[in-house]
């Protein structure tokens, strides 16, 4: 079975009315004030006890404590379990870090030292933050990210610092060694000592090379970061020629493929002089979009985040901002897609009232039902808020939660493609996300009125792609890495053709036994190569291409074969 890559773009599917409604206080979440702490706080929505319903997490001002609110079915109880944080606390984070299965987490803070504190598998945690080497981060942070720079199956940490009047303050990139330990690799990467003002970072692959780039928001100048992954964990500054080295008061590094064109698109929020919607060419190169598609809200815009809020297919986009004057400045945006990539705020859908100032926010499922909640963290006075959605449940939907086997274990970083009807839609996994914000593990995707999906494929770091047919829809699906490999396991047995040598640096020497047609795809799924291969022996040219997991894929008319190529 040959898989045609079909990028295009998935129309709407039906008309589905989005409503929400607030409902923290009743959900459970109540007195949740961040406090006044400067520039807000974070929100985690994220199943940090791993028994299938998504938790809260809420980071506060100082001398308060970090706040956890456990779902139990539906309704949320607040716990205490043991982390003993009363900094003014940023961004906070549950990581697999060491692999072992259970959720460990990290906190940063404005004013003491960053935190990470270790999960013995029974919800007991204890600071670990001096034996792993982390002892030197900086504080004054805010924004912190993490994502396999080498992809070995272990996550690495990059954390933003926001400090104008130091000189000594800076981002920081931590490799994880695989023992429980960090390495400070900011110079040998690259990545200069120099304060710019960081608010947040993210982990993407911006050129589809397999390897993680980071992107960083600076408030103000210097120009936003895009660091390119070199893949031999060095970086190049690549900002002013990708585009992406824009000059705002940035806040949020939103993601996601909000096209389905298989490039990743970044949303930058801004003050009043209006957000910046960066749109992934597919060449390496960003445009924004905002005046074009409707996004620049030009208010003093902070967390945002994508969601199919009505399941209808397309990607939506929900905004937090300060209250500013609200008869001229919004103080949050809820921007539904037309299916077209074009954005309007609709009436009447419950957020006309929202007049809070309001800083991180994330996504989760409060009830399982596969339609995405918007948690908030708002500002002194007033409590968080959570936007139950209550929209009507006409539409189909797929939740997909990963676990990395070869790769990282909460298999961030990796590409999951589904096909309905033909149409295609992505979503690439990451953990820190917005503005100091950590969204649900699962991946939700609306299919609207269709019945079926035709699959799942799932790219992992590792290279290893798993592709499942015809899965169960409106359900959670646990994929496993290497469970449902891409024709890889058979191929090793039956396989007509040899490779050598492989992994190579250049080309690949091919031997097959009878004619067939070839395609080589890049670890993310593009199609690069094509030809014929003639009975005997063949090169297969990557000179072309940089290092990294590539497959090569045949086809004799009636099977199809896939070998892993690996170019170092």
């Amino acid at each position: 079975m040959r898989i045609l890559l079909l990028l295009l773009f998935l129309p709407v599917l039906s008309i589905s009315q989005i409503a929400f409604q607030e409902n923290a206080v009743a959900l459970g979440c109540d007195n949740t004030t961040y406090g006044d702490g400067g520039f807000g706080g974070g929100i985690s929505f994220y199943d940090f006890d791993n028994d299938g319903w998504d938790d809260i997490t809420l980071s506060s001002q100082e001398t308060y404590p970090i706040r956890f609110f456990k779902n139990n079915n539906g309704q949320f109880t607040e716990v205490d379990l043991g982390i003993d944080n009363t900094s003014e606390t940023k961004t906070v984070q549950w990581v697999d870090f060491d692999n072992d299965g259970d959720n460990d987490f990290f906190v940063t803070s404005r004013l003491e030292s960053n935190k990470l504190y270790e999960n013995d598998g029974n919800m007991q945690f204890t600071d670990i933050t001096e034996s792993a080497g982390l002892t030197m981060i900086a504080y004054k942070s805010f924004g912190a990210s993490w994502g396999d720079i080498n992809n070995d199956g272990y996550l690495d940490l990059f954390v933003a610092s926001r400090e104008p009047e130091s000189t000594v303050k800076y981002n920081h990139l931590y490799r994880n060694n695989g023992d429980g330990t960090f390495t400070n690799i900011t110079v040998a990467s690259g990545m200069p000592e120099q304060n710019f003002i960081s608010f947040c970072s993210a982990f993407i692959d911006y050129d589809k090379d397999g390897f993680q780039d980071i992107y960083v928001a600076n408030d103000r100048e210097p120009a936003n970061l895009m660091y390119q992954n070199n893949g031999d964990e060095t970086f190049t500054e690549v900002g002013a020629t990708t585009g992406s080295g824009i000059v705002i008061d940035a806040m949020s590094t939103t993601v996601a493929d909000y096209n389905y064109d298989g490039y990743l698109d970044i949303y930058v929020s801004n003050t009043h002089e209006g957000n910046q919607f960066l749109k992934n060419n597919g060449d390496g190169t960003f445009t924004n979009v905002a005046p074009s598609n409707g996004t620049t809200m030009n208010s003093s815009a902070w967390g945002s985040v994508f969601l199919d809020a009505e399941n209808d297919g397309d990607l939506d986009l929900y905004v937090s901002a300060e209250y500013d004057d609200f008869t001229t400045h919004l103080s949050s945006a809820f921007y539904e897609n037309d299916g077209n990539g074009m954005y309007s705020i609709p009436s009447e859908i419950g957020f006309e009232d929202d007049l809070a100032e309001s800083y991180g926010n994330a996504i989760g499922d409060v009830n399982n039902d596969g339609y995405p909640e918007i948690g908030v963290l708002n500002y002194f006075p007033s409590n968080m808020y959570i936007w139950e959605n209550n929209s009507a449940q006409d539409n189909n939907w797929l939740k997909v939660k990963l676990q990395g086997v070869e790769s990282n274990r909460m298999g961030i970083g990796s590409w999951i493609e589904i096909s309905v009807n033909g149409n295609l839609q992505y979503r690439y996994t990451l953990c820190g996300e917005g503005f100091l914000g950590q969204n649900s593990a699962y991946e939700f995707f609306g299919i609207g009125a269709a019945a079926e999906i035709d699959y799942i494929k799932v790219t992992w770091l590792s290279g290893t792609v798993d592709f499942i047919e015809n899965p169960p829809i409106n359900s959670q699906t646990l994929i496993v890495e290497g469970s449902n490999e891409l024709s890889v396991t058979q191929t090793q047995q039956v396989s007509p053709l040899k490779i050598y040598p492989n992994p190579s640096s250049d080309s690949f020497t091919v031997s097959v036994i009878e004619e067939y047609t070839y395609v080589v795809f890049d670890s993310t799924g593009k199609q690069l190569l094509e030809g014929v291969l003639k009975e005997g022996r063949a090169q297969i040219d990557l000179s072309a291409f940089k290092q990294g997991i590539y497959f090569l894929q045949l086809s004799n008319g009636s099977e199809t074969f896939a070998h892993k190529l690996v170019k170092q």
